[in-house]
C-alpha cells in the first residue's frame, strides 16, 4: 500500500519507514472515520501507552543509577502522562495527518490534547508491530530524548505535590472549582480556582480543565512553601 504524501513526510519526522504502511495508517485514523474497511487506532493506542511505559522505565532505569524507586516513579508519571504526549505529537504535526470524520474535525480534533495523545501512542504502537520493541524504543528515546535528560528530580505533579503538603499539615485534600470558561466548543479556555482549608487560593486558565488545574495548584504550592500565607 503506498503512503499518501503528507504520511511519507510524517514517517521522515519520526525517523522510522513503515514496511506495513497498514499500521500507520490506522495509527492515524480516529474512531470518528471508522468502518469495517477502515479500522481505527484504539486498540493500537492500548498496546503503544504500555510499550511507551515500558520503553520509558528502561530509560529511566538506567539514566539514573542511584535513583529510588520513589524517585523514578514521578519522574516516569510526567514522562508518560497524557500532556506530554500531546506535545510531542505537537512537534511532529502529527494532528495534521491525522484522519477524522467531518464531525470530529469540525470541531478541531486536529488540536484536542487527548485525541492527539492518543495517536502518538498507537504510532508507537505501529512502530512495535511493524519492527519489534527495539525500534520502538529507539523511536521513544529519539522523540522523548531531551525531556528524559530534562526531567526534574522531583517530578512529581503539582495537584499531588500540593495535596501531599496540605496533608502533612492535617488538612483535606485541596478544593478544585471550575470557575469558568471561554471561547468556542473546539478550543475552550478553562479558569479553575483550587483553595485550602485555610483560605489561600490561586486561579489559573488553561485549554483543558485538567491544565488549569495543575497551573493553579503549582502557582498555590509555590505561595505557600514560600511562607506567604
Amino acid at each position: 500500500m503506498r503512503l499518501a504524501a503528507d504520511l511519507q513526510a510524517f514517517q521522515g519526522r519520526i525517523g522510522h519507514v513503515f514496511r506495513r504502511s497498514d499500521l500507520l495508517i490506522r495509527a492515524v485514523t480516529h474512531a470518528s472515520l471508522s468502518s469495517a474497511t477502515r479500522p481505527h487506532n484504539e486498540r493500537l493506542e492500548f498496546l503503544g501507552d504500555r510499550v511507551l511505559g515500558l520503553a520509558m522505565a528502561d530509560a529511566l532505569f538506567a539514566a539514573d543509577p542511584t535513583a529510588t524507586e520513589g524517585q523514578m516513579a514521578p519522574r516516569f508519571n510526567a514522562l508518560v502522562r497524557k500532556e506530554t504526549c500531546a506535545e510531542v505529537a505537537r512537534e511532529l504535526g502529527l494532528g495534521d495527518v491525522l484522519k477524522l470524520g467531518r464531525s470530529e474535525m469540525l470541531s478541531g480534533g486536529r488540536r484536542k490534547e487527548a485525541l492527539l495523545a492518543d495517536a502518538m501512542e498507537a504510532v508507537i504502537a505501529a512502530v512495535y508491530l511493524d519492527a519489534g520493541f527495539e525500534a520502538a524504543r529507539a523511536l521513544v528515546l529519539r522523540l522523548w530524548g531531551p525531556r528524559i535528560g530534562a526531567v526534574e528530580p522531583d517530578a512529581r505533579d503539582a495537584k499531588t505535590a500540593l495535596q501531599e503538603w496540605a496533608q502533612a499539615r492535617g488538612m483535606p485534600p485541596p478544593a478544585y472549582v471550575e470557575t469558568g470558561r471561554t471561547g468556542p466548543d473546539h478550543q475552550p479556555v478553562f479558569t479553575v480556582r483550587v483553595t485550602l482549608e485555610n483560605g489561600a487560593g490561586e486561579t489559573a486558565q488553561a485549554g483543558s480543565k485538567r491544565a488549569a488545574e495543575h497551573l493553579a495548584a503549582k502557582a498555590l504550592l509555590t505561595r505557600m512553601e514560600a511562607g506567604h500565607d
